[in-house]
């Protein structure tokens, strides 16, 4: 059984920052590929970013490019995500998800984090 434990959500004015983690209970951590997903209230689940099991492979939906960075350490075995010059629309609850295979699709992921909420005020 794996567990993911999201935390570091919180409120903030636009324009900051705020760093996510994900932290894993196992040893296979390090073997799989991890991603970050956010909902917003009334809208899917998407896609935010990915990162290959040796962290030297990372993916993001174009609205956080250059804005998110997406690492892991595997002897921590822990995620994140540093989110820079935050915007309204990043307001979401943001998960974290262990990958299968491939990065932007929830189907891919088979296990999943309970959620930590972000919140950016205009």
């Amino acid at each position: 059984q794996v567990q993911l434990v999201e935390s570091g959500g919180g409120l903030v004015q636009a324009g900051g920052s705020l760093r996510l983690s994900c932290a894993a209970s196992g040893r296979t951590f390090r073997s799989y590929a991890m991603g970050w997903f956010r909902q917003a209230p009334g809208k899917e689940r998407e896609f935010v970013a990915g990162i290959s099991w040796n962290g030297y492979s990372t993916y993001y939906v174009d609205a956080v490019k250059a804005r998110f960075t997406i690492s892991r350490d595997n002897a921590k075995n822990t995620m994140y995500l540093q989110m820079n010059s935050l915007k309204p629309e990043d307001t979401a609850v943001y998960y974290c998800a262990r990958s299968l295979r491939g990065y932007d699709d929830p189907r891919y992921y088979d296990y999943w984090g309970q959620g930590t909420q972000v919140t950016v005020s205009a």
